[in-house]
C-alpha cells in the first residue's frame, strides 16, 4: 500500500511537471520613427528654426559676397590698367578676403549643425523616455522602432502606434510653454559680427 501511494504521488509529481503554463500573450506595438520625426511639431519647428538662422546669417554673408565681387570686378578693371605688378600686389589681398569669405561660411554652415544637431539629440532622447513611460502604462512588453534604423522587417499595420504618439507628444509639445526666439536672431547678429571683426 505504501508502495502504491509512493508512485502514486511520484505519477502526480510527474504529471504536473508535465503540464506548462499557457503563454502570456505579450502586448507588441511598433513606432515608424522617420514618420513621427516628420510629423512631430517640436522637430519641425526645431527645423524652421535652423533655416530661419541660416537665412538670417546667410544674409549677412551675402552682404559680404556682394562687396567681394564688385572689388574683383574692379580689380579686373584695374588691373588692366595699372599692369601685371599692381595685379599681383592687389591680387593676393583679393585672394586672401575670398578665402576669408570661404571660412566665414563654412564656420556658419558648421555652428548651425551643431547646434541643431544638440537640439534633435535632446528631442529624440525626450521621444525615447516618452515612448517607454507610454509603453509601461499601456501595458506593451515591446515597442519597436522602425524607419532610418530598421530593427524590424515586417509588422502588422495594426501595430502600429506611431499616429497616437505622435498625437500625444504633439498634445504636450503645445500645452508646454513656448520659448522667446528674438534671442535667436540677437545672437546670430553677435556672431556674425564677431566674423566680421575676425576680418
Amino acid at each position: 500500500m505504501k508502495k502504491s501511494l509512493l508512485i502514486l504521488a511520484l505519477a502526480f509529481a510527474v504529471a504536473s511537471c508535465n503540464k506548462t503554463a499557457e503563454p502570456k500573450e505579450l502586448k507588441t506595438a511598433y513606432v515608424d520613427t522617420s514618420k513621427l520625426l516628420e510629423d512631430y511639431t517640436a522637430a519641425k519647428d526645431i527645423e524652421a528654426k535652423y533655416k530661419a538662422k541660416s537665412v538670417e546669417m546667410g544674409r549677412e554673408l551675402d552682404a559680404e559676397v556682394s562687396r567681394f565681387k564688385s572689388e574683383a570686378a574692379n580689380f579686373q578693371k584695374n588691373a588692366q590698367a595699372n599692369g601685371q605688378a599692381w595685379a599681383q600686389e592687389n591680387g593676393a589681398r583679393l585672394q586672401k578676403k575670398e578665402q576669408e569669405l570661404s571660412y566665414a561660411q563654412q564656420a556658419m554652415l558648421q555652428q548651425l549643425q551643431q547646434e541643431s544637431g544638440v537640439e534633435m539629440d535632446t528631442l529624440v532622447k525626450d521621444v525615447k523616455k516618452f515612448i517607454k513611460n507610454y509603453g509601461k502604462e499601456k501595458g506593451y512588453a515591446y515597442i519597436y522602432g522602425t524607419g532610418e534604423a530598421v530593427s524590424i522587417l515586417y509588422a502588422e499595420d495594426k501595430y502600429d502606434i506611431t499616429k497616437e504618439i505622435v498625437k500625444l507628444l504633439n498634445d504636450k509639445y503645445q500645452s508646454e510653454p513656448k520659448k522667446d526666439n528674438t534671442d535667436t536672431k540677437a545672437d546670430a547678429k553677435k556672431e556674425i559680427e564677431a566674423l566680421e571683426k575676425k576680418k
